[in-house]
C-alpha cells in the first residue's frame, strides 16, 4: 500500500459540494503524481461507474471507484469535508471521500490490497481516527496501515480470532463429533444444535470496492448472530471457489452483486436471498435474518439450475437492472444483448466481403467454391476466399441475434432454441424480424419450462436435456408452422417498400437515420440504427435501397468525431488540453467509423456537442441519399472509399457534415466562455485592488 497514496494524494479541506466536483478535485491530485494520464477520460471512466450505481456508504463514506486505462498504477485519494457530499448513500452525505484508481491490467497484488483497504472502512475506529487526524501525512499512514488507530490493534486481533473460530467451525464441529465417541467420556445425553451455515458471494462491477465491504459487513453481521459464515468475494483479483462440500452443508445462501454471480448452479436448491451489493454493506442484519426465515419455511430458491423449485433467478440483464425496471427498459436490453453479440459478425464478415469485391470486384459472387478451385496466384482467388468466408460469417448473424437475445433473458439455457429459431427463420426467409422473434420466443419458452416444478432427481438433467430439447421443439414448431411465413411476409414488405423510396422520401430516412446514428455515440438508438442498415445488406444480392441506407449510416455516424477533430483544431482555445489531446485520437476514430471516438467531448459538454452532433448527421444522411451513394460493406470509414457508389459525393456528404458539427460546436462553446467572461468583468463582483487605477469608482451616498 506504500506505493498506492501518500500525504500529496490527501485533502483534509476539500472544498468540494457535489460528487463530480470531488472527484475532480481528487483525480487532479492524482493526475499531478503522474498516475492519471489523461484527466478527462478518467473521470469519464468514474461517471460510467458511478452511473451504474451510487458509490455512497452509510457511516458517511464515499468510494467512488474504476479501472481504467487512463491510470498507470494503482492509486487512492483521499478527501475530507467539513460539510459533507452527497454520494447516494441513504443516511445523507459523505465526509469521507476515498477515489481509488486502477489500471484496466492491474495486478491482483495491488487489487487485493485495494480490497483490504474496503475491509476497513467497515471499521468504526479507522473511519473515527479519519476524521480526527489533522497532518495529511498522518491521514495517508493510516490508509496504509503503518499507523494504527486508536484500540485497532485489539479490535483487529478480536477480529481474528473471531475470523478463525467463524471459518474453522464447520471443521472443529465435525472433528469433535467424529471422536467424541472414543474418548469414553460421559457425553451429553442431548447434543447442542448446530448453528446455522449460510455461504455468500459478493461482487460489484469493478470488483474493487464494494465487493470487499459487503464481505465484511456480512461478515460482521453474522459473528454477532452467532452464524457459521462463509464468503467469495469475486472481485478484480480473481475468486477463490467455496469448496462443494461447503456450499453442500449451507442452510442458506446470499448472493449481494450487481454483476452476473459466476457459477450460479452450485448454489441451486437452497435457499437464497438474492439483492444488490449495497444492500449487504447497508443492511446485513436483514440479510441474514430473512434467509434463515426462507430456510425455516422450507423455500428453496434456483441458484441458476433449470427447474429448481421457488422464484427463479435473474437473468443476465435482469441481474444488470435498476430496480423497478419497467418491461420495455427490459425488452430494449433483451435487444440490446442479441445486437452486441451480432456486431463482430457484421464487421467481420462484412469487411471480408467488401475485400473480396475490391480485389475480384462485383462479379466474385459468381465465383466457384474455393474447395473446387483455388490458384495460390491468382488474386481472383484470394478475392473468392474471402467473400466466401466473409459469407459464412453473415450467415451466423440471424442465429446469434436469436440465441443471445434469448441468452438475455433466461442465460445459458436459452442459446440453443435461440440458435435453433435464428436459423429456421434464415430457413424461411424470415431474415431479421424472424430473428427478432425467435430470440424473444426462445427466452420466453425457456423461462416457462424453468417455472415447471420437478422432482429432485430429475434436475441434474434439466440444463443438459430436458430444456433443450423442450424449448428447441417449441420454438422450431412455432417457426416452421405458426409465425414464420407471415414473418417472412412482413420482411418482404418492408424490403419492396426500401426498394420504393425515392426522392423527399429517402432523403427524410437519411435525415432520421442520420440523428439516430449521432443521439447516442455507440449507444442503443446508434445501435438500432445501425441494425436496420446491416440486415438489409446482409444477404447474397442486396437492393440498391439497401446499399444506399447502409452508405448514409456510416457517413453520419463518421461526422461526431471528425468534427469533434476539426473543432479542437480550428478553436484549440474553447477546449482543454486533455480534449485538444483528444481530438488528435477523434481524427483516426471517425475516419474509420467508430462514432464513440466523440464520447469524451458529449460526457464534457453535452447539451453543446450531442446536439450539434445530432444536427451534421442529419444533413450527412439527407446528402448521402440524395447523392445516391452505395455501399456494400458494413464498416471501414474512408478506408472503403474504392466500394462506394458515387464515392466523390459520398465524401461531399460527410464533409457538409463536419461543417456543420463543428460550426454549432464552436460558436455554442464561444457564446458560453463570453458569458463567464463576461460575469467574470462584472464590476459589482470584481475585487476592488484588481480594478484599473485611475478608474473612477462609484461615491457611497
Amino acid at each position: 500500500m506504500s506505493d498506492m497514496t501518500g500525504a500529496d494524494l490527501v485533502d483534509l479541506d476539500l472544498s468540494a459540494d457535489t460528487k463530480e466536483a470531488a472527484a475532480r478535485a481528487l483525480a487532479e491530485r492524482m493526475a499531478a503524481q503522474g498516475r492519471v494520464t489523461d484527466l478527462e477520460g478518467f473521470l469519464a471512466d468514474v461517471a460510467a461507474r458511478e452511473a451504474q450505481l451510487p458509490t455512497g456508504l452509510d457511516g458517511g463514506i464515499g468510494i467512488p471507484h474504476c479501472r481504467s486505462e487512463h491510470v498507470t498504477a494503482p492509486t487512492l485519494a483521499f478527501g475530507r469535508s467539513a460539510r459533507g457530499i452527497d454520494f447516494g448513500a441513504a443516511d445523507g452525505p459523505a465526509d469521507l471521500v476515498f477515489l481509488i484508481a486502477a489500471p484496466a491490467g492491474a495486478d491482483d497484488a495491488h487489487l487485493t490490497i485495494l480490497s483490504s483497504l474496503a475491509r476497513q472502512l467497515m471499521n468504526a475506529e479507522f473511519t473515527d481516527a479519519l476524521r480526527a487526524v489533522a497532518d495529511p501525512a498522518r491521514a495517508a499512514a493510516l490508509i496504509r496501515g503503518e499507523e494504527p488507530a486508536a484500540g485497532d490493534e485489539d479490535s483487529a486481533e478480536r477480529a481474528s480470532a473471531d475470523g478463525e473460530d467463524s471459518v474453522a467451525a464447520p471443521a472443529a464441529a465435525s472433528a469433535v463429533a467424529a471422536t467424541a465417541p472414543a474418548t469414553g467420556e460421559p457425553q451429553p445425553s442431548a447434543a447442542p444444535e448446530p448453528p446455522f451455515r449460510i455461504v455468500a458471494v459478493t461482487s460489484c462491477p469493478t470488483g474493487i470496492a464494494h465487493t470487499y465491504m459487503a464481505a465484511e459487513s456480512l461478515e460482521n453481521a453474522a459473528r454477532e448472530a452467532g452464524v457459521e459464515f462463509v464468503v467469495e468475494t469475486q472481485g478484480s483479483a480473481g475468486f477463490e471457489r467455496l469448496e462443494p462440500e461447503v456450499i453442500a452443508a449451507a442452510d442458506g445462501v446470499i448472493l449481494a452483486h450487481d454483476v452476473p454471480v459466476r457459477e450460479k448452479d452450485r448454489f441451486a436448491g437452497k435457499p437464497t436471498v438474492d439483492t444488490g451489493v449495497k444492500a449487504a454493506v447497508n443492511r446485513p442484519g436483514e440479510l441474514i435474518g430473512e434467509v434463515r426465515a426462507k430456510a425455516a419455511r422450507g423455500e428453496a430458491t434456483a441458484g441458476g439450475a433449470a427447474g429448481s423449485a421457488g422464484t427463479a433467478a435473474a437473468t443476465p440483464v435482469e441481474r444488470g437492472g435498476e430496480p423497478g425496471e419497467g418491461y420495455g427498459t427490459r425488452l430494449r436490453k433483451w435487444l440490446m444483448s442479441g445486437v452486441s453479440y451480432m456486431v463482430p459478425f457484421v464487421a467481420a464478415g462484412g469487411l471480408l466481403i467488401a475485400l473480396g469485391f475490391a480485389i475480384g470486384g462485383y462479379e466474385i459472387d459468381k465465383a466457384p467454391s474455393v474447395t473446387d478451385h483455388f490458384a495460390w496466384a491468382q488474386a481472383d482467388s484470394w478475392a473468392a476466399l474471402f467473400f466466401q468466408i466473409g459469407g459464412v460469417a453473415f450467415a451466423f448473424l440471424v442465429p446469434v441475434l436469436a440465441g443471445y437475445i434469448a441468452y438475455g433473458m433466461a442465460d445459458r439455457p436459452g442459446l440453443v432454441p435461440g440458435f435453433v429459431g435464428g436459423s429456421i427463420a434464415l430457413t424461411v426467409n424470415a431474415g431479421f424480424l424472424g430473428g427478432l422473434a425467435a430470440g424473444l420466443i426462445s427466452g420466453a419458452v425457456v423461462l416457462a419450462v424453468q417455472r415447471v416444478r420437478i422432482p429432485k432427481a430429475l434436475r441434474g438433467i434439466m440444463p443438459v436435456v430436458v430444456i433443450p430439447l423442450i424449448s428447441a421443439a417449441v420454438v422450431g414448431f412455432l417457426m416452421f408452422v405458426v409465425i414464420g411465413k407471415p414473418i417472412a411476409s412482413a420482411q418482404e414488405a418492408m424490403t419492396d417498400w426500401l426498394d420504393g423510396l425515392s426522392g423527399a422520401n429517402a432523403v427524410l430516412l437519411g435525415a432520421l437515420l442520420g440523428l439516430m446514428m449521432c443521439f447516442d455515440l455507440g449507444g442503443p438508438v446508434n445501435k438500432v440504427a445501425y441494425t436496420f442498415a446491416t440486415a438489409g445488406i446482409a444477404v447474397s444480392d442486396p437492393s440498391d435501397s439497401a446499399m444506399k441506407i447502409m452508405a448514409a449510416v456510416m457517413a453520419a455516424g463518421m461526422v461526431p468525431p471528425l468534427a469533434m477533430a476539426l473543432a479542437t483544431t480550428v478553436r484549440a482555445r474553447l477546449f482543454n488540453a486533455a480534449e485538444r489531446e483528444n481530438g488528435k485520437a477523434a481524427w483516426v476514430l471517425g475516419a474509420s467509423f467508430i462514432s464513440e471516438g466523440a464520447i469524451p467531448f458529449a460526457a464534457a459538454d453535452p447539451l453543446r456537442v450531442i446536439p450539434s452532433s445530432m444536427v451534421g448527421g442529419a444533413v450527412t444522411g439527407a446528402l448521402s441519399m440524395a447523392f445516391d451513394a452505395t455501399l456494400r460493406a458494413p464498416h471501414g470509414g474512408i478506408f472503403v472509399v474504392p466500394l462506394i457508389g458515387n464515392p466523390l459525393l459520398y465524401l461531399v456528404a460527410v464533409a457538409a457534415g463536419v461543417c456543420v458539427t463543428t460550426a454549432l460546436v464552436v460558436v455554442l462553446k464561444g457564446l458560453r466562455k463570453q458569458a463567464r467572461d463576461s460575469v467574470t468583468r462584472d464590476p459589482g463582483d470584481a475585487d476592488p485592488s484588481t480594478r484599473t487605477p485611475g478608474a473612477k469608482q462609484p461615491v457611497s451616498a
